[in-house]
């Protein structure tokens, strides 16, 4: 019985041996089929780029508006980020005694509207109809509103269109009549308020902005030799602050070009040099072209590079400092990993594999970072130039998107 057990145990055993073995044999074999699975990549259409952060001080050309009567407080003309022609109205400083010119006014208007019905006075004009029609859309429109700023606006429009109604019917009112001299009245309330109005002109075209931060005039885009990393840093800026909005003064901001100024201590940018153009990512995602204007050369390596764009201007009027990201270089094309490529005599090539077969390419490499990447054929020209054979540059093939290369 004892001898029964004893050969029942050591089959066991064996069985187990068996078992543990073909366990072995299988990860083995799962091992070798996702490794063999991993050895090959697709060529695919992608792009590499180089690129690295840093600090952008904005630096324009600006020319601050203010006039005399600064404390009486403004009304713009021009509104926020709308461009002006040279010579043209930006904005006014309210005159003394406006609240009570602008009152005077309103209840002028309310008389000679009365007036006007009462006496049964009708004026036949294609533009009084306009007017009117304006008028009316407004008005409907209104019931719709729940944005005090947007009721605000539509209020001033209302105002305007009813005060061109009553200059119109007053022009052609009968020279005798009593809304004739209401209208005369009206005009010489306006008049006086013009008149003691200072207007402020712009002496140059651009874009008006209202929001004044000081340094307007010490960044001087005229001469970039007063820059320095230790100069920016020490401005009283915040990367990304939005700069408040001036109850006193305007600006005129040259809306065809800009720089940004970048203090920068990077490998990339020790060889840099003036007049190479790289592309910028502003905050808002936009990617612009631009170019070196100017560097400083300073201890330890360090550098500000300056930076001219022509594009996206009028999205950083509100900024001051802003991260950017400068692309010093990209390119596209068949994008490969690095592990796919051999070298043979100074050649680089891959293999490409097809139906268990594989085939020798020759490629070029454009661009390449740590991983990846953008390779393109040899022309018929420059494999000659090597020394290869015209039946061989007859024959040969070239790599294809969506081929299936081996890894290395």
């Amino acid at each position: 019985m004892s001898d029964i057990n004893q050969k029942s145990n050591i089959f066991k055993i064996i069985i187990g041996i068996l078992c543990v073995v073909m366990i072995i044999f299988l990860v083995k074999r799962g091992i070798n089929l996702l490794q063999n699975i991993s050895k090959i990549c697709v060529v695919e259409n992608g792009s590499l780029k180089f690129e690295e952060r840093a600090e952008g001080y904005i630096l324009r050309n600006e020319n601050v508006l203010q006039g005399e009567n600064y404390k009486n407080g403004m009304v713009q003309i021009i509104s926020e980020g709308q461009k002006v022609a040279k010579n043209k109205p930006v904005f006014r400083y309210y005159s003394n005694g406006e609240e009570d010119l602008l009152s005077q006014i309103d209840m002028l208007d309310n008389e000679i509207n009365a007036e006007m019905e009462s006496s049964g006075l009708t004026i036949f004009s294609t533009d009084i109809t306009n007017l009117e029609t304006q008028i009316e859309k407004i008005a409907d429109s209104m019931y719709r509103m729940n944005d005090l700023e947007e009721i605000q606006d539509k209020i001033s429009e209302l105002n305007s269109y009813i005060s061109k109604k009553t200059k119109i019917a007053g022009a052609l009112s009968p020279a005798d009549s009593y809304v004739k001299t209401l209208i005369e009245q009206r005009n010489q309330l306006e008049s006086n308020l013009t008149n003691g109005s200072e207007i402020i002109i712009a002496p140059v075209s651009g874009v008006v902005s209202y929001r004044i931060d000081g340094l307007e005039e010490i960044l001087s885009v005229t001469d970039f030799g007063y820059l320095s990393t230790e100069f920016l840093e020490k401005l009283d800026t915040k990367s990304g602050a939005i700069i408040a909005p001036n109850t006193e003064k305007g600006k005129v901001v040259n809306n065809f070009s800009c720089f940004i100024a970048c203090p920068m201590n990077t490998e990339k940018a020790s060889v840099a040099n003036i007049g190479d153009e790289v592309i910028l990512r502003l905050p808002s995602g936009d990617e612009v072209n631009a170019s070196i204007e100017y560097i400083v050369q300073e201890k330890d390596d360090k550098r500000v590079l300056v930076f001219k764009i022509k594009d996206a201007i009028e999205g950083l009027i509100e900024y001051r400092q802003v991260p950017v990201d400068i692309i010093w270089w990209s390119y596209n094309g068949l994008k490969i990993s690095n592990s796919a490529i051999l070298e043979e005599n100074d050649m680089n090539y891959v293999e490409r594999t097809k139906a268990g077969y594989k085939e020798k390419i020759y490629i070029k490499i454009s661009r390449q970072n740590d991983t990846y990447s953008i390779v393109k054929n040899y022309t018929d020209e420059e494999l000659q130039a090597v020394g290869f054979d015209s039946e061989y540059i007859k024959n040969r093939t070239e790599l294809n998107l969506y081929d299936e290369i081996l890894l290395h």
